[in-house]
This record gives C-alpha cells, structure tokens and sequence, in this order.
C-alpha cells in the first residue's frame, strides 16, 4: 500500500478528484495549503500599494491506494492537474506499513 501526496492548484482540485474517482479511487483527503517553489512567488498592486505574495495558495490531496492502483492514480492526477505552466505542483509517494478502518476494525487494502 502506498501514500500518494499530491500538491496542485487550486483550480485543479475538481479535475483530480473526478480523475481519481474515475479510476475507482474512493476516498481522498483535501487540505488548503500554501506555499512555494521554483516560481518564489509574486508581486501583486493593491490600491497602489505593491507588495509581495510569498506563499501561494494550493490544494494538498492524499489518497491511500493499493499497490496495483499506484500507476493509474499516478497518471491520473498528473494529467488532470497539468497546465503546462510552471506551479503545477507535485507528487510524492510513500510506503504505508498498516491501514486499519475504525469502524469495522479492516486491516490492510480491505481498509483502503
């Protein structure tokens, strides 16, 4: 089993979301965050006043996937959230060692 975090625009998250349940990802967990990269930020004019926007607005999405699904989720939130411009985000994976479901007391990937 495996973590995917997934860190894109904001404008995206509707596109991944659907992306993701397309595949047969149930569930996906969604944060606003902010933040930056490469692209440092950015000046914006508010009343005249210029001032700098260091942390930009994002959307963090986690999803626990099984094994077999890590490709297809992959690929999935890489196209959806894709514009071609720099800021789009990234991906990152981790191994989970133990999923357990509250409820029914499930284990591993009947968890998920």
């Amino acid at each position: 089993m495996k973590l995917i975090t997934a860190i894109v625009k904001p404008f995206k998250l509707d596109d991944v979301r659907e992306a993701l349940s397309d595949i047969g990802l149930a569930g996906v967990t969604v944060t606003e965050v902010k933040g930056f990269g490469r692209q440092k930020g950015h000046t914006e004019l508010y009343r005249g006043a210029e001032y700098v926007v260091d942390f930009l607005p994002k959307a963090k999405i986690e999803a626990a996937v099984s094994d077999d699904l890590l490709d297809q989720a992959l690929e999935a939130i890489a196209s959806a959230a894709n514009t071609g411009k720099i800021g789009d985000g990234k991906i990152f994976v981790t191994n989970l060692e133990q999923v357990i479901r509250i409820r029914t007391g499930e284990t591993g990937n009947e968890a998920i």
